[in-house]
């Protein structure tokens, strides 16, 4: 039977940008509120206390939002975004350990060939489990506004490609203010919207791309790398002899040529993997 689009469907993903902007104002506002120098957050270092106030206050008036969305545009159950957790613990699963793997092979790699150098080792376990909390609400965040609603709405008009890129274009441009960003980790975040979403084009379910995020961006930090270009507690702290495409520079891993390798190769297995487990389960 011939797959027929909806036309509204690239309409209704619009509405994407004001899950995504309403609640970063009402959160900042919160936090003027609340006393709180919002001008420290330009300086690029994360103080953990302070994002995670602000994200999850962004993540409450998004559910909001969201759940007004769903119910008089979408017309469909709030979970349909892609929450369904029934035999999701395994993709859960595979999505946090793809990213350690990732991260832990990209510092020894940098390492070994003298990209980057140990400086010291520090583990402080409130840091850590506050990095946790803050980088689970930041994959929720935006997975839920870019895959949940963004690419779900886009795949009712348009092929999985065009949905992909037009998402994956967006996802890029709102990293365009980092500190200390380059064309290239524009470009890797962009390879990453694809690295995200692939998953969720077979299985319009959002529980392995959260898992996946949350993974990229934790073990990015733990591991010493910047993330995005913000700098946030790491156990493991290293120093950069020269800022090249190799290792990155002051955006991070995600500006570094290893990293469009491995983004690459991460959506091609990730792709075919859903792809071939979707023809199986049909």
């Amino acid at each position: 039977m011939k797959n027929i689009k909806n036309h509204n469907g690239w309409i209704k993903s619009l509405l994407a940008f004001f899950l995504l902007f309403v609640p970063q104002i009402l959160g900042a506002v919160i936090l003027l509120i609340a006393g709180y120098d919002l001008s420290k957050m330009s300086s690029g270092k994360i103080d953990l206390n302070t994002m995670i106030i602000l994200e999850y206050s962004m993540i409450f008036f998004m559910v909001i939002l969201l759940w007004l969305f769903m119910k008089f545009i979408d017309k469909q159950p709030f979970i349909q975004i892609g929450l369904q957790t029934k035999g999701r613990l395994k993709e859960f699963n595979y999505g946090i350990f793809l990213g350690f793997i990732i991260m832990g092979a990209a510092f020894l790699f940098l390492f070994s060939i003298n990209e980057i150098v140990f400086v010291d080792f520090s583990f402080n376990l409130n840091k850590v489990l506050l990095s946790i909390i803050l980088f689970t609400g930041v994959s929720v965040f935006e997975e839920v506004v870019f895959r949940g609603y963004m690419l779900k709405n886009l795949l009712e008009s348009f092929n999985p490609y065009l949905a992909l890129f037009i998402s994956s274009i967006f996802f890029s441009l709102i990293h365009g203010s980092n500190p200390n960003v380059t064309t290239l980790g524009l470009c890797n975040i962009f390879l990453a919207g694809f690295f995200l979403g692939a998953s969720y084009v077979f299985t319009k379910n959002l529980w392995f791309p959260i898992a996946l995020h949350f993974s990229w961006n934790f073990f990015q930090s733990m591991f010493g790398f910047k993330v995005s270009g913000l700098d946030s507690y790491s156990i493991i702290e290293f120093t950069i002899p020269e800022n090249n495409m190799l290792n990155g520079g002051e955006f991070g891993f995600e500006s570094s040529y290893l990293s469009i390798i491995i983004l690459i190769l991460g959506i091609f297995i990730i792709w075919n993997y859903f792809k071939n487990n979707s023809l199986i389960e049909s």
